[in-house]
């Protein structure tokens, strides 16, 4: 039997339980995969806990979309893998178990020097950087602010943008501001003022804005920086974006992702895999936690720790 993590109603981390499942066979077109980690990505207990809409729960429901781990057996009609291969999974449905059957499409060859933890915390945040920044057409010439930089989602806005030829700047504590600057953006305190230090620090003007934080403050200092709102971005305060007149992906998005947006998605994960292999990126890991723990897993994510966490099966 494999085991998996699941839950039968909406409610705090403590509804997380660890079920035996059948060991899944890959179906035509599928990977069947050992799972060596899987990514705790804040919609996860957006979901788990309701906050996020989602249909009514009428039998155990999964959780997660990203994992790393080992092919066990291939499908029919699949090419590009074998048994033993080392992948990445994204966009997978029930991430958090042992094993999972995948579609091909969602995984990808990960290189020796790039760990499963590190793997497994691609998917979501990077594939919302990536796509972020390409909708926004970020590249030479830009001074872009991110709104909350040291986030994973932020960290890996902050290193494609600085890789694409722009200029970054990024809000953060001042206690993270030294990771920002690690991975090449001007940090830019939180405190009240920030029109003005953002100001400050590009006296050039701001060309672009990508809004991870959500505060009102964030997005009034976008508004005020950029006379161009479809190039102002955010990813939390969706329901704000039409009447602010900006864009917004994921956090509640009125809208679903375009055809071009989600290739964008999945191009990230083969592109950072190899800038990882490349030693080009950073990916920041902030706890390791078996299976069995996701709960404590979410309270991890919920509460703002530093870094990626990642379960171990």
């Amino acid at each position: 039997m494999a085991q998996a993590i699941t839950y039968t109603r909406f409610g705090g981390p403590e509804v997380l339980t660890l079920t035996d499942i059948v060991t899944p066979d890959p179906a035509p077109g599928k990977l069947a995969v050992r799972v060596e980690a899987a990514g705790v990505n804040p919609l996860d207990h957006k979901l788990r806990s309701g906050a996020r809409a989602s249909a009514e729960i009428t039998e155990p429901r999964r959780v997660g979309a990203d994992a790393a781990g080992v092919v066990t057996a291939v499908g029919d009609g699949v090419e590009g893998f074998r048994p033993g291969d080392a992948v990445v999974l994204a966009g997978v449905a029930g991430a958090y178990a042992s094993d999972l059957a995948v579609p091909a499409d969602r995984a990808w060859p990960r290189p020796p020097s790039v760990s499963a933890a590190v793997g497994a915390a691609l998917g979501i945040p990077f594939g919302t950087a990536y796509q972020t920044l390409r909708s926004l057409a970020v590249g030479p010439g830009d001074t872009l602010l991110v709104h909350g930089g040291s986030g994973a989602v932020g960290q890996a806005v902050i290193q494609y943008a600085v890789l694409w030829g722009a200029k970054v700047l990024a809000t953060t504590s001042d206690r993270r501001a030294d990771r920002v600057r690690q991975l090449g953006a001007t940090p830019v305190s939180y405190e009240p003022g920030l029109l003005d230090r953002v100001r400050d620090a590009a006296p050039e003007g701001i060309t672009a804005v990508i809004d991870i934080a959500g505060t009102d403050e964030a997005l009034d200092a976008s508004l005020a920086l950029v006379a161009d709102r479809r190039r102002i971005a955010t990813l939390v305060r969706g329901k704000d974006a039409d009447a602010l007149g900006i864009r917004a992906f994921m956090g509640g998005s009125p809208r679903p992702l375009s055809p071009v947006e989600q290739a964008w998605r999945a191009e990230a994960i083969p592109a950072t895999l190899q800038l990882l292999a490349a030693g080009a990126f950073s990916v920041e890991i902030g706890r390791e936690l078996p299976l069995a723990q996701a709960a404590e897993a979410h309270r991890s994510v919920e509460a703002g720790i530093d870094g990626k966490v990642v379960l171990l099966p």
